[in-house]
């Protein structure tokens, strides 16, 4: 399916009802594009009555520091394989502003704040979990997948009230080697130490999605949508 671009927004892959009901925004991670995910939406097996538009935005080209400045898709820059010791703050306000364009964009079309989920893998799962905790208006859900909070030490102040019982679901690999199953732990503790509820799911695989999790995954975004 082609690309959709609006000038003030991000270009996106569109899967789905143009007239839906319900959106799930999914972003990719680090080097590749939109394209990454469309091959799950058949894999989920939804029921045509859930009514679903899936929103795949690509982000733009950027210097990566810790891959020796190259330029790829990326949502922030990484400084280093710490992830947390040293953020791209700008870097990651300005992606969050860009999803929040999108979910705009979304609301635009007839679809309500609380009918969009956001979602993510590896940086879009970052990106994800920043944006919607972060937003004004309760959200459908937020679903990140081998992530992180960032920015946590920023979190508890700018976090809004609107989103304080959003469904989260996180999944993670146990032995990934990229973003360490360590870090979405303690995002995990962070988040519930918060007072939040984490639907949280681990799978025996390294950065990457398996079969069961794409199984949980659809089993999430029904119960969310009942």
């Amino acid at each position: 399916m082609p690309s959709s671009q609006t000038p003030s927004l991000l270009n996106f892959i569109e899967i789905g009802n143009p007239h839906a009901d319900k959106s799930v925004i999914w972003l990719h991670g680090l080097g590749a594009n939109g394209h990454d995910f469309e091959p799950i939406i058949p894999e989920l097996n939804l029921p045509t009555e859930h009514n679903i538009r899936f929103i795949f935005p690509h982000a733009p080209e950027l210097p990566v520091t810790i891959n020796a400045g190259m330029m790829m898709p990326a949502w922030y820059d990484i400084y280093s394989d710490s992830f947390t010791n040293h953020e791209d703050e700008e870097g990651i306000q300005q992606s969050a502003a860009a999803i929040t364009q999108l979910i705009e964009h979304e609301k635009q079309r007839g679809i309500a704040a609380n009918k969009i989920v956001l979602a993510g893998f590896s940086q879009g799962g970052a990106i994800a979990l920043h944006t919607a905790l972060r937003h004004p208006e309760s959200l459908a859900g937020v679903m990140s997948l081998s992530s992180y909070l960032p920015l946590a030490q920023q979190f508890d102040n700018e976090r809004h009230k609107a989103n304080q019982h959003i469904p989260i679901m996180m999944c993670h690999g146990s032995h990934d080697p990229v973003v360490a199953f360590s870090l979405g732990e303690d995002s995990r503790y962070i988040l519930e130490q918060a007072g939040y509820k984490v639907s949280w799911h681990t799978y025996p695989m390294q950065h990457s999605v398996c079969p069961d999790e794409i199984t949980d995954i659809s089993q999430w975004l029904q119960k969310i949508w009942l």
